[in-house]
């Protein structure tokens, strides 16, 4: 069975001080339910990967991103679902980051975001977000 890949576009928003990241964690009933993330979702049929970022963070943490910088692509493949993700660096944003769909959120530190668990495709990001 081929399974058509869905494109994701996130947001990692990061406080002007660049040291803590806003994550928030996923419904029970969604895919990978209860694990943290970054905000976003898929993108669109005719949005750029950046419009949909900016969309998925005003309907889900209610900011509007203001400065963006992409920051990594990558593809993962679930047994259930195969995605490509664009991750883009949010350094500055209108609004205060909050789980404006009901879903807890909340900012942490960069050295604490491994002490969350985060669906398996958001590994390699953690790891180039802790590198830089």
């Amino acid at each position: 069975m081929n399974k058509k890949r869905v494109w994701i576009s996130a947001g990692i928003i990061l406080n002007r001080q660049q040291d803590k990241v806003f994550i928030t964690r996923r419904a029970e009933t969604a895919h990978k339910g209860g694990f943290w993330e970054f905000a976003g979702g898929k993108v669109e049929l005719g949005e750029t990967a950046e419009q949909a970022v900016i969309r998925e963070l005003n309907e889900e943490v209610g900011i509007t991103a203001t400065e963006l910088e992409h920051f990594i692509e990558l593809e993962h493949d679930y047994p259930e679902k195969a995605l490509k993700f664009d991750f883009f660096l949010i350094k500055a944003f209108d609004g205060e980051a909050y789980g404006r769909e009901g879903q807890p959120g909340q900012w942490v530190t960069l050295d604490a975001l491994r002490e969350f668990t985060f669906p398996e495709a958001n590994y390699p990001v953690i790891d180039k977000l802790l590198a830089r």
